[in-house]
């Protein structure tokens, strides 16, 4: 080979060692920068075994208020179309044993109202049976209601511990620094991570629990106001037949 051409391909040599050497040490630092799942659960340190459990926790009471709002559980068509007939006749005793072959709010607590009517009387003993209808109305409420407030629990309790996780962090970050002093930046950032990692886990679990919160509250009372209407209009049929006749 020539001088000439030797000089010629010098500049390619070098240029191709030195785009080895940077692929060489920008493959460790992709390796670094790419964060698996497991990763960041792992650099989030103790906070995120509490968190963990409240996220297990929320899917749990999404599910469950989820199936104890659905409307065919508080006010079954088939009930109310079949209840009607009996009231008008006075049929106590058939009213009640449809309302107990039901398994909804509103059998639940007809049924039980329907325990104070009295067909001898002109009004049936209304007073008592909407007083005792009323009463069960606001024990179920509360009996499913318990269990929405939860919800509002995990969503004010969540971003807390991530905050404690943060606190956390950022205590384990500092005290290396204060004998070490700040030269090393890199002694913070495992420290620093798991700060930022619980503070946003503990968003990622409040804010969906929050907005189930409001979602299954309201579900919960339309609902709840539907049956309280469709048990005063079946305690008018019972009560009216009388003045019909």
């Amino acid at each position: 080979m020539k001088p000439i051409q030797r000089l010629l391909l010098l500049p390619a040599l070098v240029a191709g060692l030195t785009l080895t050497a940077s692929a060489q040490e920008a493959a460790p630092a992709a390796a670094e920068t790419s964060t698996s799942l497991l990763g960041l659960l792992q650099q989030g340190g103790w906070a995120m075994f509490p968190l963990g459990l409240t996220a297990l926790f929320m899917f749990f009471l999404i599910f469950y208020c989820w199936r104890e709002t659905v409307t065919s559980r508080f006010t079954p068509a088939n009930l109310l179309a079949a209840l009607p007939e009996p009231l008008r006749q006075r049929d106590v005793e058939k009213a009640r044993s449809l309302c107990s072959s039901t398994n909804s709010v509103l059998s639940r607590c007809l049924d039980t109202a329907l325990g104070k009517a009295r067909t001898n009387k002109p009004d049936a003993n209304r007073e008592k049976i909407e007083a005792s209808f009323m009463d069960n109305v606001e024990a179920e409420d509360g009996a499913i209601g318990q269990w929405i407030n939860y919800l509002n629990v995990v969503a004010a309790v969540a971003p807390m511990i991530g905050l404690l996780g943060t606190v956390s962090g950022m205590i384990s970050a500092f005290q290396p620094s204060g004998r070490v002093g700040m030269g090393d930046p890199s002694a913070l950032a495992s420290d620093i991570g798991e700060a930022l990692v619980t503070t946003a886990t503990g968003l990622v679990i409040g804010i969906p629990a929050m907005v189930a919160y409001f979602i299954f509250r309201n579900r919960l009372n339309a609902n709840i106001l539907k049956t309280v209407e469709n048990g005063g209009d079946l305690i008018d049929e019972l009560v009216e037949s009388q003045t019909e006749e």
